[in-house]
């Protein structure tokens, strides 16, 4: 088997990684190859590509959605989510992803799956 050669990217994707398990009740979810995505409860809130991978983000984003699709790297998540809100953010090889943005796509998404009581408990430091 070959191995995955490293991108560029892959750093962005383990700060955006370590980045959403700061949030209470989250945790990675494998649930397909070419994935290492972050949920709470089990509920995906972040669906990320692996190291080694094109670069690629979805978050439900209830509030930004409409906004998001503007830009020139988002578009409806496939499989009938983007009706849901999904947007997916895909960047060309040496195209480096706006990490505060997906940031808050990341926050976005995690208020919107996360169990209220969870959201609840963050901190008021951490509402943007």
């Amino acid at each position: 088997m070959p191995s995955r050669r490293k991108n560029p990217t892959d750093a962005i994707l383990k700060e955006l990684r370590a980045f959403g398990l700061t949030y209470p009740g989250a945790h990675t979810k494998s649930p397909w190859p070419g994935h290492l995505d972050l949920a709470v409860k089990d509920k995906t809130f972040a669906f990320l590509s692996v190291e080694g991978e094109p670069f690629r983000i979805s978050c439900k984003l209830p509030q930004s959605h409409a906004t998001a699709l503007l830009l020139p790297f988002a578009e409806p998540t496939a499989y009938g989510l983007g009706k849901s809100g999904w947007v997916s953010a895909t960047f060309a090889e040496g195209e480096l992803p706006p990490v505060d943005l997906l940031k808050e796509w990341i926050d976005e998404s995690y208020r919107a799956q996360a169990p209220k009581k969870l959201v609840a408990s963050l901190s008021e430091k951490r509402k943007r």
